[in-house]
C-alpha cells in the first residue's frame, strides 16, 4: 500500500478530504482471498516477482514516502519488498497479519521474520501476534521488539480492552479508547492504514497515532455487523 501525499498536514483527510484541500493518492498490490466476514476458505498468493514489477512502475511514476505492507507471504517476500523501500528510504509500516480473524493460520514459523524488523518503521502487532512473534506476552514482548524496531500494540485482545501501547526503546506510551466498539473483523489494518495516512498527512507521531485510534475507533462504532462503514 504504498502512499503519496502533497496534502496541507492540518487538513483531516478522514473528515472531509475535498474540503480540507488533499491530494491524496493510494495505490496497492493485492493479495487475492475467497472469504466473508465470517468464514475465510483460502488465500492465492500473487507471484512474488509481479508484486516487484507493480511496486517498481508505481514508484517510478510517483514520489512515495510512506508504505504498508500488511498480509504476505513469507519472510522471502518481506525481504524483497523492503529491499525495494529501503533503499528509496521509504517509511515503512508492517502489519504482522498472522492469521485471519476466523482463526486461519497463515504463518506457524513468526520467528522468520524477526531478523527483517529492524528494517522495519513501525510494526502494528495485536496481543496473539506479538507474543508469536517475540515468544513473549504483552508489553514484555513489545519492548523486546521495540529494541529493533518501533512497536504500535494494538489493545483489541489485552485485559484492558481498548488500551493501546506505543513502545519505542522500551519506552511505554499509552493510548486510552474514548469509546469501546463492536466486533469487526479487519480492524487491525484499519488502524495501520489510517497511521500510514496520518504520518502521510505530515502528522507529528503521537497524533498520528491517535487520530488513526479514533479514527478506527469510529470504524467499529459504525453499524453493527462485522463489516465496517467508511464515510467521509
Amino acid at each position: 500500500l504504498p502512499c503519496r501525499n502533497t496534502a496541507d498536514p492540518n487538513a483531516d483527510a478522514f473528515t472531509n478530504p475535498k474540503e480540507a484541500g488533499v491530494d491524496f493518492e493510494i495505490q496497492g498490490e493485492y493479495v487475492g482471498t475467497i472469504q466473508t466476514e465470517d468464514e475465510f476458505i483460502s488465500v492465492n498468493w500473487v507471484e512474488v516477482d509481479v508484486v516487484v514489477q507493480q511496486l517498481h512502475i508505481l514508484l517510478d511514476r510517483y514520489k512515495i514516502r510512506y508504505a504498508k505492507i500488511g498480509l504476505i507471504k513469507d519472510a522471502s517476500t518481506l525481504k524483497k519488498l523492503l529491499g525495494i523501500l529501503n533503499d528509496r528510504k521509504i517509511t515503512c509500516i508492517w502489519d504482522p497479519i498472522l492469521s485471519s480473524t476466523t482463526g486461519v493460520a497463515f504463518h506457524t514459523q513468526a520467528d522468520e521474520f524477526q531478523e527483517l524488523l529492524p528494517r522495519i518503521d513501525y510494526i502494528t502487532p495485536n496481543w496473539t501476534e506479538i507474543k508469536k512473534l517475540s515468544g513473549a506476552n504483552g508489553v514484555e514482548g513489545g519492548k523486546l521488539l521495540s529494541e529493533v524496531t518501533n512497536v504500535y500494540l494494538k489493545g483489541g485482545h489485552s485485559e484492558q480492552l481498548g488500551r493501546d501501547l506505543l513502545i519505542k526503546k522500551g519506552s511505554v506510551k499509552a493510548f486510552k479508547p474514548k469509546k469501546i466498539g463492536l466486533p469487526k473483523h479487519g480492524s487491525g489494518c484499519i488502524f495501520s492504514s489510517a497511521l500510514l495516512a496520518n504520518l502521510a498527512l505530515g502528522f507529528p507521531e503521537i497524533k498520528a497515532c491517535l487520530k488513526a485510534k479514533r479514527y478506527t475507533e469510529m470504524r467499529l462504532l459504525s453499524n453493527a455487523s462485522l463489516l465496517a462503514y467508511h464515510e467521509t
